[in-house]
């Protein structure tokens, strides 16, 4: 269904409390959408479907709608009697942000303060966002702690952290509390086949072997040989998509239970190479891909590791998929029933 700003009223509110998943139509926030409904949690997705795809929203309720509007989120938030907000509505092609920013920081910052705005009209006080480790840019250190200085490289990390700053000023403003979930390389597909990563265009790497293993891509090209590694190829931590919504679910629990703004890192700890990870998808699909050395790309940090700790000590959170094999292993299956 969607809405206008003609139509404009306060319909009667619909059923229990539900939590609003914006964005959830798309890859985590359809797996964050699964497992919230199987942990009992009602949910709404609200989703203007310019990269979600409708037929991932299997649980839960629909609303088609643009976070440009804010007189459609006030609606739905009114509509749904919303207690809580998970957002994954951002823009995160770092090579897009760097040639077209204004786009990124329309549609990051600005539509993202439409919606905190809406929810603190419609007092809804609980914000779980879905930040990056791209809001840290290169390294000082391996693996990167929340505590490190956050100095991002892109306009798209720059726009998470803008919103990572002005939460801390709704906080203090209008009470909303909130958790930031600083998570690395999402990858990987439900392990039952429900659903996977699907994008248009794809540029992450493990979808993009595995379409070349399918032959479904000529070739796979690495972006820059040269870096200072042991195979000279970026390296970057993989976190499997179940993991991930699982730790959301977690967040969205703690910030409950507690009441405490916070932020959290959320990868496996351990770095893997690009061509290490072209190396297991040959292994998983025992298929050989045609690999080509392409330039470096603007904004890419040569490596990217990440310290969950806070998060397993706080949320009692532990990743089950943290083996690449098994990561690339779900995504091979999931990608090969497409």
């Amino acid at each position: 269904m969607a809405f206008s700003r003609s139509s404009w009223k306060y319909p009667e509110m619909k059923g229990k409390d539900l939590i609003l998943i914006v964005c959830g139509a798309g890859y985590i926030g359809s797996h964050v959408n699964k497992l919230l409904n199987q942990r009992g949690h009602e949910t709404v997705v609200f989703d203007n479907l310019s990269y979600g795809h409708r037929k991932a929203v299997k649980w839960g309720e629909f609303v088609l709608g643009d976070l440009a509007d804010p007189g459609q989120i006030r609606l739905c938030l009114r509509k749904y009697r919303v207690k809580a907000v998970m957002h994954f509505s951002a823009f995160a092609y770092v090579g897009e942000s760097v040639t077209d920013p204004a786009r990124y920081y329309i549609n990051n910052v600005v539509n993202t303060l439409n919606l905190l705005d809406a929810m603190r009209e419609c007092d809804v006080r609980h914000f779980i966002f879905s930040s990056t480790c791209a809001t840290y840019g290169i390294p000082g250190q391996s693996p990167v702690t929340e505590d490190h200085p956050q100095r991002p490289i892109s306009p798209y990390g720059r726009s998470k952290l803008m919103i990572e700053e002005v939460l801390k000023d709704y906080d203090r403003a209008y009470g909303i509390k909130h958790v930031n979930l600083r998570y690395f390389n999402a990858a990987g597909a439900d392990p039952d086949g429900t659903i996977g990563e699907s994008h248009d265009p794809e540029t992450h790497l493990i979808p993009l072997a595995i379409y070349a293993a399918l032959g479904r891509r000529d070739c796979i090209k690495i972006f820059g040989s040269n870096y200072q590694t042991g195979d000279g190829t970026c390296i970057r931590d993989y976190i499997h998509v179940t993991d991930l919504a699982d730790a959301h679910v977690r967040a969205l629990e703690y910030l409950q239970a507690t009441g405490k703004s916070d932020s959290f890192n959320l990868g496996n700890g351990n770095g893997h190479s690009v061509k290490e990870i072209i190396d297991e998808v040959r292994r998983v699909s025992n298929k050989d891909l045609k690999v080509i050395d392409a330039d470096r790309r603007e904004g890419d940090p040569p490596v990217l590791v990440g310290s969950s700790r806070k998060a397993v000590a706080a949320l009692g959170w532990r990743p089950r998929y943290a083996d690449i094999g098994t990561i690339i292993e779900t995504a091979w299956r999931w990608h090969n029933s497409e």
